[in-house]
């Protein structure tokens, strides 16, 4: 008898505990289907701002979105397209943006453009084909720049700059200073150009004299000469 109540209570004592594993399991095997649904879960991406524009370019619009999808489908709202064969390119080299990956990688207020089945892209009007050479109108171009450093002066400053090839530049100042200063500048050269002239002439004088005072020496030596052969 007491075997029969020792194996009737060791089975009551295992049914608990399987009863007991079964309700803490439970739980948990709920709590790991929830965090594997929000680890599984796609991020969401907050709106930025894009612009749109049709195919002319004749209507633009601006547009908060998230994702392509929201984009695609704000864009054929706010164009009032109908066509549902619709594909997103950039407005300024027409290339296509098709998927999630490259559209996350652009940045706020990128410029796009809609088209639809059978439209194609067009350069605007502002676009500069890459490679294009820059122009160039000449080998030098000089500038000049007039400009006053003072209200009073009379003539001012003068800036001269060469630009060689659109690429090597070359200035020079030339500081003109005011009338005060200018008139004492300008008496400083006729002094020194008086100056100048003084001593020329005094030495043009001295040597005028020399050539004039040998011609007499000369002019006599002769005479002399001639009257000691008549007198012979």
């Amino acid at each position: 008898m007491e075997t029969a109540w020792d194996c009737a209570g060791a089975l009551l004592r295992n049914v608990k505990d399987v009863l007991l594993l079964c309700s803490v399991s439970r739980p948990l095997t709920f709590m790991g289907s929830q965090t594997k649904k929000v680890l599984l879960a796609p991020l969401k991406h907050p709106a930025r701002p894009f612009r749109v524009s049709s195919h002319d370019r004749s209507s633009r619009r601006g547009l908060m979105a998230g994702s392509l999808g929201e984009l695609l489908s704000k864009t054929l709202d706010a164009l009032m397209i109908t066509s549902r064969l619709v594909t997103l390119v950039l407005e300024e080299d027409g290339t296509v943006v098709d998927t999630e990956e490259f559209f996350q990688t652009l940045g706020d207020n990128t410029h796009f453009m809609a088209l639809e089945k059978g439209q194609k892209w067009t350069p605007g009007g502002n676009c500069v084909p890459a490679r294009q050479p820059p122009r160039r109108s000449g080998i030098v171009r000089v500038t000049l720049d007039l400009y006053k450093l003072n209200p009073r002066d009379v003539i001012g400053c003068l800036n001269v700059k060469a630009t060689m090839y659109g690429m090597y530049s070359v200035s020079y100042d030339i500081r003109c200073m005011g009338l005060k200063a200018l008139l004492r500048s300008l008496l400083r050269v006729l002094s020194h150009a008086a100056q100048v002239t003084g001593q020329f002439l005094v030495y043009a004088g001295t040597y005028m004299l020399q050539v004039l005072a040998n011609t007499e020496e000369q002019v006599v030596a002769g005479s002399r000469c001639r009257q000691g052969v008549t007198s012979g």
